[in-house]
């Protein structure tokens, strides 16, 4: 074709005109994550599908699980490390608030032993309360403010790597509270504050549960932070049919599920044609069950990769202009850990009471780089003492510039006075049983170093009233004071040889003084002086042995180790009490030097655990023929085979070699309780000479036993057998190892 100069102008102006026609704008992406609880982790697999198609996004309103999973992709992780970070979180250990019992104070891991009925309990004036919420959060805050610590800095929410809002309810109003600004880990947590299960957030003078409540599809706020396209995430509650609402407990969900099903279709009926509607296949999995984590992240990549071609058609680079100060929306930055050097160390408006015990913690971070482990490590062993609801920092700069750290602790709202209960009940099933039940009135805070008075009271065999006022002194976690006094009784075997033919029944009272110091929260050395007196008579048996009384004065010394992972069953660690009593010659007694010993080890492989026990006692120096200080032995795994407190000496020894196998835990293996099924070996005896001890006058026992782990305490059903041929049954509640 022949080109003349008027077609070659014209040619040259269209091309000059397109080069000068400014590129089409991409669309700006808006992202809505529902709320759902365990359903709402299917969020991650649609945002890895995101990522690989790089559908930018920029701007994201989340509602409860949605807002934490939308709060961590603003901070700037990828799909895939979030996946990984929900992959490696134990989510039966998060949602439990009580540390596990290596992080408790050791003052809490003796309590746990002696009252075994798990039920937090406080008392204020004449009520009974217990907590606002099953949960406290302090893990899953503690696990969210790791994850977020490198946009620690960061207090307005449009400076994130990505825009972002979380929604939470207002408990008093009801209406929907929109979280743009402030501490992202708060917020997240604040939004899926579930009412009754987690407790409500303070925050910004409001108290804040759920979003869900208010609105569970928060697709009009993310249409007001100025996006041109949602895509539109929805994990909420589906309703059942009428053939599965067949209990209580599902007639209540649906119910809940109407209520929040009906502002999600208000919301649903906003979306326009280029919106993209994603329903990850969930079917029926609970918003309680963290154990389909897996699936649900499954269910919402699959979901995505279904929509790819309208995914796909939103992909591209950052829109222009970005926020003032932001990073480019979307963008997976290199998340390091920032470094900052704490220039102070305080507490936030509210939590001024505990500035001295946040000054011992933590102060003397001031002037080092921040170290997040180690704030972790000591805000374990803090909230281990057993008085903070919320244990929480945050990083915040101050007018001058200066960066620190800003604690907030906040009291058990059922607290400070708190009741503990335990129960205790043996039954050999012929005729034998012996019940007891206790509680502990504890008054803590009772001022700035932290003391403590406790009431101990005990009904049944072996009543018991006793009382201590703990005082720390210096530094917490280091020296203390202890003023006591206790009435009690018990009984013990009136034998002729190895026959048991009746009971004495002795009684006590004791008043001293303790000096001690406790080592970290593993141990304890504890020394003070006793003043004793009682008496001891016959109740049951040879009636013509006459009453005696009893009065010493005495010193003692004793050294506590515990670093066992559970009182009941016990995994891993050790334990260790030795005590050593020195009595002076009193009123109807001898003097001597009395010393005792209790070692406890445990190991597992799998759900296999094993468990050495050692306990003994001896008298050193001298002797004592009153009955008050012999120690019964028998019943289940002291001699199984032997009825219980059946055997009595001055002298006595036992080991036990333990095996038990978890058959179920917590929805797996056979039971959906912690249960166990074992076998003890055991020697041992008592004797009344020290020159009679010896291996060849040991007792041979075994038994053979089925425990759970229950709400009010370990319980077991076994067999005992004694090498003498006796067989002994067992219904047994209460501590044991």
């Amino acid at each position: 074709m022949r080109v003349t100069p008027l077609l070659f102008c014209t040619l040259l102006c269209s091309a000059a005109l397109a080069a000068a026609e400014p590129p089409t704008p991409r669309l700006r992406v808006g992202l809505v994550l529902s709320g759902g609880g365990a359903r709402g982790t299917a969020h991650v697999g649609v945002l890895k599908v995101l990522d690989e198609l790089h559908v930018h996004v920029d701007a994201i309103a989340g509602t409860s699980m949605g807002a934490v999973v939308g709060g961590l992709y603003a901070s700037g992780m990828s799909g895939a490390q979030i996946e990984q970070l929900f992959s490696s979180v134990d989510w039966q250990a998060a949602f439990r608030d009580r540390p596990a019992r290596a992080d408790l104070g050791f003052r809490r891991k003796q309590e746990e032993r002696e009252f075994l009925v798990n039920l937090p309990l406080g008392l204020q004036g004449k009520r009974l309360l217990i907590p606002t919420g099953l949960i406290q959060g302090q893990k899953l805050t503690q696990l969210l403010r790791r994850a977020t610590l490198p946009v620690a800095g960061t207090n307005d929410f449009d400076k994130l790597p990505t825009r972002f809002r979380a929604v939470a309810t207002d408990l008093e109003t009801g209406a929907a509270v929109v979280m743009s600004s402030g501490d992202l880990t708060t917020a997240m947590r604040a939004s899926m504050s579930a009412p009754g299960v987690l407790t409500p957030v303070e925050r910004d003078g409001r108290v804040l549960v759920d979003g869900g409540v208010a609105e569970n599809l928060p697709i009009d706020v993310a249409r007001a932070m100025g996006v041109d396209v949602l895509i539109v995430v929805d994990t909420g509650f589906p309703l059942r049919t009428r053939d599965k609402l067949t209990s209580i407990a599902s007639v209540t969900n649906q119910a809940l599920a109407i209520l929040v099903r009906r502002d999600t279709e208000r919301q649903l009926a906003t979306l326009g044609e280029h919106d993209v509607l994603l329903t990850p296949a969930l079917g029926d999995m609970a918003s309680y069950d963290f154990t389909a984590v897996a699936r649900a992240l499954k269910a919402g990549e699959v979901v995505a990769r279904d929509a790819t071609k309208q995914l796909g058609a939103l992909a591209g680079g950052p829109a222009d202009p970005a926020p003032t100060g932001a990073q480019p929306p979307g963008a997976q930055l290199a998340r390091t850990i920032p470094t900052p050097t704490v220039e102070f160390v305080k507490p936030e408006p509210g939590s001024e009471r505990y500035q001295r015990q946040i000054d011992e913690y933590f102060k003397d971070q001031v002037g080092k780089p921040l170290q997040p482990d180690l704030l972790a490590s000591r805000i374990d062993t803090f909230y281990g003492r057993g008085t903070l609801e919320t244990l929480d920092y945050h990083l915040a700069t101050a007018p001058d510039g200066a960066t620190g750290l800003l604690f907030s602790a906040r009291r058990n709202s059922w607290g400070p006075n708190y009741l503990r209960l335990g129960l205790a009940l043996q039954d050999d099933f012929a005729g034998n049983s012996q019940f007891n039940a206790a509680a502990r009135l504890a008054f803590t805070e009772l001022n700035a170093h932290g003391a403590e008075w406790i009431w101990d009271l005990k009904i049944g065999a072996s009543p018991r009233i006793a009382t201590e006022f703990y005082q720390p002194i210096g530094k917490l976690g280091g020296y203390f004071i202890a003023p006591h006094l206790q009435a009690e009784a018990h009984d013990v075997p009136q034998l002729v040889g190895t026959t048991q033919i009746g009971e004495f029944r002795a009684r006590s009272f004791e008043y001293g003084l303790d000096l001690g110091r406790e080592l970290g929260n593993w141990g304890e050395v504890r020394g003070g002086l006793l003043d004793t007196r009682g008496s001891t008579r016959v109740r049951l048996g040879d009636l013509s042995v006459p009453e005696t009384s009893f009065h010493t004065n005495a010193a003692f010394l004793r050294f506590s180790y515990d670093r066992l992972d559970s009182s009941n069953f016990p995994h891993s660690g050790q334990a260790l009490t030795l005590d050593w009593r020195i009595e002076q010659p009193g009123r109807g007694a001898r003097g001597s030097d009395l010393v005792t010993l209790d070692w406890r080890a445990a190991w597992s492989r799998g759900r296999n655990t094993a468990l050495a026990w050692v306990s003994g006692g001896s008298i050193v120096g001298g002797s004592d023929t009153n009955v008050r200080s012999w120690i019964p032995l028998g019943g289940f795994l002291n001699l199984s085979g032997m009825a219980a407190q059946s055997l009595a000496g001055p002298y006595y020894g036992v080991a036990r070699a333990i095996y038990y196998r978890n058959v179920g835990t917590g929805g797996e293996g056979v039971l959906n309780v912690p249960a166990y099924a074992g076998l003890s070996l055991e020697l041992g005896n008592v004797w009344s000479q020290r020159s009679e001890v010896s291996f060849s006058s040991a007792r041979r026992d075994a038994a053979l036993f089925f425990g759970a782990d229950t709400y009010i305490g370990p319980a077991y059903l076994a067999v005992g057998y004694d090498e003498g041929g006796t067989t002994a049954f067992y219904l047994f509640l209460g501590r044991s190892f």
